[in-house]
């Protein structure tokens, strides 16, 4: 018989066995929002079946194993040929084809594809977040492709495929691929512009053929089977598609010089490699791989928006539950008013993320030149904002949790680590006030769109009222706008979400964040909400139920 000190009492069960999808109300309601009624039952039933993977306890084993395992590289083989390769443990290759059977790389091909792409992305990555690296850039490469009508004509239906085939052969031979980047480098990070890297025409080769020459300083996901990369031609920099085997079968020059050893992401190989007479292919025209390339990295940089509010929400589903569960000083934690304060700060963080992240995916079905002019200032604002709000969620949903959230077990550690990346990758913090600057001071239509969408909010909340009038203010004085630029795109990301909110959201959310986040009154930490407001409606609103 077991000692009565063995007895487990007052402790949440795993969230586990749940819909994702179902649960998250925000996510569900801007799904209805934005995709088209005749649509609706097939974009419900195919995230739904999504959803329910995510939280099974099958997928968060594939989560736990894929970290605890690794990647390992192998830079050759037992007779010392030179094969670069890298092993995944069997849990990352199910998560990933998961996610291609998913259509999670299938956007741009799809009624509807980037509002239901955006969703299941959002979904599958509270499974696991490091394998939607490959599944970002992927996705992402579509757009820099069409670029040249023949390779995207090659590649395309191959990037769009719902067939995950792991192993390095030509790419002709596999009923789908994935896609890499490469742009930076150890002396310019984020200034591509000093890359390296050379390109030198192949005299003997068909139209469009190079050889490269040079070292990447970090390449994610090596065993893709094709990377689109930026080098220095005659022209200047260019992009270029390198693919890991050649059409005969041969490897192309790809050599993994090693992985990183990175705080988190640790499912994810990321890597430095070396070119040194690798066959390319060019992408566009010599001397504008910036422009060419640009298009992957609006895509990615919304991932990077969606990923964290992924991570976010998945942070506040667990301490919501943990506190609908876990008794203290007398009663249940989430019926305290001070942890109810921090849960309903917590959950307007997310639905606020979540909703801004929706928006901009329905941006880019719409595809129209307004929504074209609006994304352009809209989704490197949302990529400062959201993802630098990420870490500080995930810091206070783990202390929801207590010691119990500071266990590796809890899962909330890997929340935490995950959580600081998305802000890191495809540009931090300053290259994305800096873009947005660069959009205000040459696009005049982007701003135009910009306030077009915040106005459609206008005379619904005085709070949002006066935080237009002051954006305005802000906008209209030009002296040391660069040193202003992070207090600037703030501004202009909040005012956004409280647009959304107060148009969207359900009263309780609108006015919360409107009177927290527009109106000033709030403290510097989470939980320092307005009594007076209905928080008990907004942290049930956020729970996710099993």
């Amino acid at each position: 018989m077991a000692a009565t000190t063995h007895t487990v009492t007052n402790q949440a069960p795993p969230l586990v066995g749940y819909d994702v999808y179902a649960c998250d109300r925000a996510l569900t309601e801007g799904v209805e929002r934005h995709v088209a009624p005749e649509l609706l039952d097939g974009v419900r039933e195919e995230l739904g079946e999504l959803g329910r993977a995510a939280g099974s306890a099958q997928a968060q084993e594939w989560g736990v194993q894929a970290n605890e395992y690794p990647p390992k590289l192998r830079t050759h083989d037992r007779y010392g040929h030179r094969i670069d390769e890298v092993d995944f443990h069997p849990a990352w290759h199910r998560l990933l084809g998961r996610a291609v059977s998913a259509g999670l790389t299938a956007a741009w091909t799809r009624p509807a594809g980037h509002v239901r792409r955006a969703a299941g992305f959002m979904v599958w990555t509270q499974a696991e977040a490091g394998h939607g690296c490959p599944v970002s850039m992927t996705h992402a490469a579509v757009p820099a492709l069409r670029a040249d009508p023949e390779l995207v004509a090659e590649w395309e239906p191959r990037l769009t495929s719902r067939v995950y085939e792991e192993g390095l052969r030509p790419a002709a031979d596999k009923p789908g691929v994935l896609f890499g980047m490469g742009m930076t480098e150890k002396q310019g990070g984020s200034d591509v512009r000093a890359n390296t890297t050379r390109a030198t025409a192949l005299t003997g080769g068909g139209a469009g053929e190079y050889e490269l020459t040079g070292h990447k300083w970090f390449c994610s996901a090596p065993m893709s089977d094709g990377f689109l990369v930026l080098a220095q031609a005659s022209e200047g920099l260019t992009c270029f598609l390198v693919p890991r085997v050649l059409e005969d079968g041969t490897r192309n020059v790809f050599r993994i010089q090693r992985l990183k050893d990175k705080l988190g992401n640790r499912s994810n190989a990321s890597s430095e490699v070396e070119f040194d007479g690798t066959w390319a292919r060019r992408v566009g025209e010599e001397g504008r791989g910036v422009r060419t390339i640009i298009e992957m990295v609006a895509a990615t940089r919304l991932d990077c928006v969606l990923g964290s509010a992924a991570l976010m929400r998945q942070s506040v589903a667990q301490a919501v539950h943990h506190a609908a569960y876990r008794r203290a000083f007398g009663g249940l934690l989430i019926d305290k008013p001070l942890m109810r304060n921090v849960l309903a700060d917590l959950a307007l963080e997310s639905e606020a993320a979540t909703t801004l992240a929706l928006r901009l995916a329905a941006a880019y079905d719409a595809d129209t030149e307004e929504e074209r002019a609006f994304l352009r200032l809209a989704v490197p604002t949302a990529k400062y904002w959201v993802t630098k709000r990420c870490t500080p969620v995930a810091v206070e949903a783990l202390e929801c949790l207590g010691g119990n959230g500071y266990v590796e077990e809890s899962g909330m550690p890997r929340l935490l680590r995950e959580a600081p990346l998305n802000s890191i990758w495809e540009g931090s913090g300053n290259v994305q006030a800096l873009d947005v600057l660069r959009a205000l001071q040459r696009e005049p239509q982007a701003l135009n769109a910009f306030l077009a969408e915040v106005g459609r909010a206008r005379g619904a909340d005085h709070r949002l009222d006066g935080a237009i009038k002051d954006l305005l203010t802000e906008l209209a004085d030009l002296d040391g706008i660069e040193a202003r630029a992070r207090r600037l795109v703030e501004r202009m990301a909040l005012v956004l979400q409280g647009s959304l909110l107060v148009r969207w959201a359900p009263p309780e959310v609108a006015d919360a964040f409107c009177a927290s986040r527009l109106g000033g009154d709030w403290g510097a930490a989470f939980g320092t909400l307005p009594y007076s407001l209905d928080l008990a409606a907004v942290v049930e609103r956020a729970r996710a139920v099993v």
